[in-house]
């Protein structure tokens, strides 16, 4: 495609929001404008986050073809693809890996688009437009490689063509299998295990404990300020920090998405506890974050996961994703995922070991992906025939 213009955008406010939403070929959530912008304003992504917006715009004079949402990263925090072993590669060989190029949602290991372009527009097309420029973009940025995370399997395999490195990795998602309702989805389960699961659904019952979703309509600025001190005060404990989102996110930010934005909360004695925060498009509920202030048996399952499931239900969602992690969801009904990442490396003398690196990782992830399936707690022969 010659002729054309690659620019990078250092805010997403140097595009008018009805242009960039018309690039958005469905409703995912994670690259809304006025997501993004919020992120911006609430100095959850800039330089000194380590996440410099440098979006790249494909022109064709003053009109948009395509964007690539992308950010100049300074550290591998909040991507949940874990690259410390090739940053230290990087610095054996006296090189620097960051900062870097990262495609993806902000603190966000969600499978979704990657290319926002015009409707007509060959994405094989595009997408070997913006990787034959990586050379170049390279220089100019002073970037190490290009990190392509959580993309769909069609752009993962123009990508592959395109001599980018794949990796892959495994997460546990729910499938709904035209299932009726919550009774309907433990049907497929044997015995032992749809008892193990109603037990914990009705011990958190038995503790006083009431789980309401609501979304982002009906929250109050209360709810949302209650909510970021349960994120605040669980990210302290696990993690020794108040977490990668500011206040300012949660109460100027997630309101905006309104429907596409939901929440589950645990009240007991009618004081809020504990509280999940979600995220929806047409087909997929996302899980994103947890938080609570006091502990209760099973209340993590509940209000992370079978509220969740029940909304998936209840509103015709095909996928329930609930993050990245966690091998306790299989016994669940989380059924093991692979999910994709792509990369393209500038220096010559590290892109065959990265190369070597990401196949004998896919031959270990494959095994893992299959020893896991092993694990579900699924009537023999059931997902072959859920009905």
């Amino acid at each position: 495609m010659k002729g054309l213009n690659l620019e990078i955008l250092t805010s997403v406010a140097q595009i008018a929001p009805a242009e960039w939403d018309a690039l958005r070929r469905d409703r995912y959530p994670f690259f809304r404008h006025d997501f993004l912008l919020g992120l911006e304003q609430a100095k959850c992504t800039n330089a000194e986050a380590g996440w410099q917006p440098a979006h790249l715009c494909l022109r064709d004079g003053e009109s948009i073809l395509a964007i690539v949402p992308a950010f100049l990263k300074t550290h591998s925090y909040g991507e949940y693809v874990f690259d410390w072993a090739w940053a230290d590669a990087w610095n054996r060989m006296g090189l620097s890996y960051y900062p870097k190029l990262l495609t993806a949602a902000p603190f966000t290991p969600a499978t979704g688009p990657r290319l926002l372009h015009r409707e007509g527009l060959e994405t094989a097309n595009l997408w070997s437009t913006f990787y034959e420029q990586m050379p170049s973009l390279s220089q100019k940025l002073d970037i190490s490689s290009w990190h392509i995370l959580f993309p769909r399997q069609d752009d993962t395999e123009i990508l592959k063509q395109g001599g980018l490195h794949i990796r892959h990795q495994v997460q546990f998602h729910w499938y709904n299998h035209g299932y009726q309702d919550f009774d309907g989805f433990l049907a497929g389960f044997s015995s032992r295990k749809r008892k193990s699961l109603k037990k914990e659904r009705r011990r958190v019952q038995e503790q006083g404990v009431e789980v309401v979703m609501r979304d982002g309509t009906q929250l109050s600025e209360e709810d949302w300020l209650t909510f970021y001190r349960f994120y605040q005060f669980t990210y302290a404990k696990r993690s020794g920090h108040g977490g990668y989102l500011t206040r300012e996110f949660f109460l100027e930010v997630a309101p905006k998405l309104g429907e596409q934005v939901l929440m589950a909360t645990a009240r007991h004695e009618e004081k809020p506890v504990a509280g999940a925060l979600y995220f929806r498009d047409e087909d997929t509920l996302y899980g994103r974050y947890w938080g609570c202030t006091r502990e209760f048996d099973c209340l993590h399952f509940e209000t992370c996961y079978y509220q969740g499931i029940d909304y998936c239900i209840e509103h015709g969602l095909k996928r329930f994703d609930p993050g990245a992690q966690g091998e306790h969801k299989i016994q669940r009904g989380f059924e093991p995922t692979t999910t994709l990442s792509a990369h393209w490396v500038a220096q010559t003398e590290l892109n065959d070991a990265i190369g070597d690196f990401t196949r004998r990782e896919q031959q270990q992830v494959e095994a893992y992906r299959r020893g896991t399936s092993q694990l579900l707690p699924f009537r023999e022969g059931f997902l072959n025939n859920p009905s």
